[in-house]
């Protein structure tokens, strides 16, 4: 059987790995401003920089953490193994949720340090509107279904493109541009740039977030039920939410 990544080593992953995730989204955001004064090819650089550069990260991370880079992707994990124990234990969770908000935060001022811009300045971008916490709903619910169905259908080797292609996808049929992971929202709180997200907004789309969580793990229940069986103990797949690494065997 493959050996388990210690605990500390596994969040040290979320951590980095959230913190990139962020840099990339607020990075490539200031960068496409600077180029650009059409919000469409700001938004398309946007979502094209973030489908390559999650599709490295969980690639290159999965097989040590499972490369959740996601509260909400860690507590359906949690939820959905907590009977039979293939799914992070309360410890797990309890190092991971952490690791990935100080990550996206250390991701967002990483990225305004690049591009001389103020370390921390809460954005101004206002985000407060019903239509798009439905947007969240359905972006996080989406991405939630996505991953548990790979597990599930016994497909999870396609998840970095898999997973890549519908975040860059949800940029553009959500009204939301889809945030889809409550660390990300935190982190893009603390830069005054394109991609941020003011901070009174911040709380009804995490609200909205856990709601498509809710609606995701449903989906994946009445679509996919359980798991199929992995062919050979010491496979691994990265953004395998059932990945021993994430279980703490």
């Amino acid at each position: 059987m493959t050996e388990v990544a210690p605990l500390g080593r596994r969040a040290a992953v979320e951590f980095v790995g959230t913190g990139a995730l962020v840099a990339v989204v607020v990075g490539s955001g200031v960068q496409a401003t600077q180029l650009s004064q059409d919000v469409g090819v700001r938004l398309l650089a946007n979502s094209l920089a973030t489908v390559f550069g999650l599709g490295v990260l969980i690639a290159l991370l999965g097989p040590v953490s499972g490369a959740h880079f996601n509260p909400a992707v860690t507590l359906a994990a949690w939820w959905t193994g907590r009977r039979d124990g293939e799914g992070p234990g309360l410890r797990e969770v309890a190092a991971y949720l952490p690791a990935q908000i100080a990550g996206a935060i250390c991701g967002a001022v990483l990225a305004d340090a690049m591009f001389a811009q103020p370390l921390v300045r809460w954005s101004t971008h206002d985000r407060w509107a019903p239509h798009l916490w439905l947007g969240e709903v359905v972006a996080t619910a989406g991405l939630i279904l996505l991953v548990f169905g790979l597990a599930r259908a016994g497909r999870a080797p396609f998840a970095p493109v898999a997973v890549a292609s519908y975040v860059g996808a949800a940029y553009w049929f959500t009204s939301s541009t889809s945030f889809a992971n409550p660390a990300v929202t935190v982190g893009r709180a603390f830069t005054e740039t394109f991609a941020g997200i003011a901070p009174p907004s911040v709380l009804p789309f995490v609200a909205a977030q856990l709601v498509g969580l809710v609606v995701g793990v449903a989906l994946a229940a009445v679509l996919f039920g359980r798991p199929v069986a992995a062919a050979a103990e010491d496979v691994v797949v990265p953004y395998d939410v059932h990945h021993p690494a994430a279980a703490g065997r």
